[in-house]
């Protein structure tokens, strides 16, 4: 787990725990902003999926169906480690032929009717249960007293691990893309092996590396299908690597501009992590209740909303349209941007790599929480459970907890999938 961005709770010492031993060790349920109406063209349906990845679940219902995945809609993606339940929806489809729907590692646990599709981020919030284990049990305590803190403080809102990929340089690829270097994109993508590179993923970057993308192509395995698709389409290009870059999906394209635009903010949110829930003059500030995004004036009346977590300060989502603040978050934004040459005005308009931009903001507060100690027949663990808002990231508040002391294994090729 990332532990480079600076922690809100440093003063804490960390607490080694393990995550994610077993699939029922990280379980997350969306809540829904609303509930299928009973009628209509769409079959809502309640999933549980277990180790794989949403988008492969979107992939195996629509073959099963014969429908193109671009007729199911969803809420949120999930990772693949895990439990996760959650809700999809499919066009066109008979109700009893989705019900008796038997897929490997997705079971569907009800099916109503709705007249549109599922949209991305209808979601009212995810509800998390996780087990720690390994844990020393005389830091128990400490770990209700963290928990007490980010309540009252916010969880600082960075972008987790999941948006930069499993060797961490998704946001360097949306870097090269956007200062139009499509040779360092394409070596980012599927060149350059380092020791986070195994088997036949390490060979095939290293045939990449070498040009040899006909035998790269071949040498992916299972999982990488979008650095497989590039391989062969640079292979049909002749090695035209603007070509081959735009050929792609454009999902996979705005994937690896929104991790760079997710790197910008944590950089900006790093910058103020231990002040997160100060506001400053100038400062875009979030209504929680109304979502409204306004400009702080009244710093005195602001820091009393923020104290009652009614507002929050907010972050950079870098693009052409963002709003931007004024004096010194506006300071702080600036410096962060010119240090790594990026001009709003300039950032794309239009295409595949089209920067709008937004705001986030930079805490958020995890609801219901609690703690339970237990055990099972591998051994004692520490059950939390907590409820975020959508696009908040369960390894976020963790990271708090055990600051780069957390162990979650090795990432298998399933959470490499976009």
């Amino acid at each position: 787990m990332n532990s480079t961005w600076p922690f809100l709770t440093a003063d804490t010492p960390p607490i080694p725990a393990r995550i994610k031993q077993r699939d029922e060790d990280f379980m997350v349920e969306e809540v829904p902003r609303y509930a299928p109406c009973g009628d209509g063209d769409h079959s809502y349906l309640l999933i549980e999926k277990v180790g794989v990845t949403t988008r492969r679940a979107v992939l195996d219902i629509a073959r099963a169906l014969g429908v193109s995945p671009s007729a199911i809609g969803v809420a949120g993606q999930k990772d693949a480690r895990g439990i996760t339940r959650q809700m999809i929806s499919v066009q066109g489809v008979d109700s009893a032929r989705v019900r008796s729907l038997v897929l490997p590692r997705i079971t569907i646990l009800d099916e109503a009717r709705h007249r549109t599709k599922l949209r991305t981020g209808s979601l009212r919030a995810n509800r998390f249960t996780v087990r720690l284990r390994n844990m020393p049990a005389e830091r128990i305590r400490d770990v209700q007293t963290l928990l007490n803190v980010l309540g009252h403080r916010g969880v600082p809102n960075y972008f987790g691990p999941q948006r930069f990929g499993m060797r961490g340089d998704t946001w360097e690829v949306g870097r090269t893309l956007l200062r139009g270097d499509f040779d360092g994109a394409v070596a980012f993508i599927v060149g350059r092996p380092t020791d986070a590179d195994i088997g036949s993923v390490r060979r095939a970057r290293e045939l990449a590396a070498a040009g040899r993308f006909a035998e790269a192509a071949r040498t992916w395995p299972d999982g990488f299908r979008d650095c497989a698709r590039l391989c062969r389409l640079l292979v049909r290009t002749g090695g035209d690597t603007q070509r081959a870059i735009f050929a792609l999906d454009r999902r996979v394209l705005t994937f690896y501009v929104s991790a760079y635009q997710a790197w910008l903010f944590n950089r900006v949110l790093a910058a103020r992590v231990t002040t997160l829930d100060r506001i400053l003059v100038g400062d875009l500030v979030l209504s929680h209740t109304t979502g409204a995004i306004v400009h702080a004036e009244n710093q005195e009346a602001e820091q009393s909303r923020a104290a009652r977590f009614e507002i929050s300060p907010t972050g950079p989502i870098a693009g052409y349209a963002m709003e931007v603040p004024r004096g010194e978050p506006a300071a702080i934004e600036n410096r962060i941007f010119e240090e790594a040459g990026v001009s709003l005005l300039k950032l794309p308009r239009m295409g595949p790599l089209t920067c709008v931009g937004d705001r986030r903001p930079l805490r958020f507060r995890p609801q219901e929480t609690s703690v339970e100690t237990g055990s099972d027949d591998i051994g004692a663990n520490l059950k939390l459970r907590f409820t975020l808002p959508p696009g908040c990231y369960a390894t976020s508040l963790l990271r708090e907890i055990c600051k780069g002391q957390l162990s979650d294994g090795q990432l298998t090729s399933a959470d490499t999938e976009l």
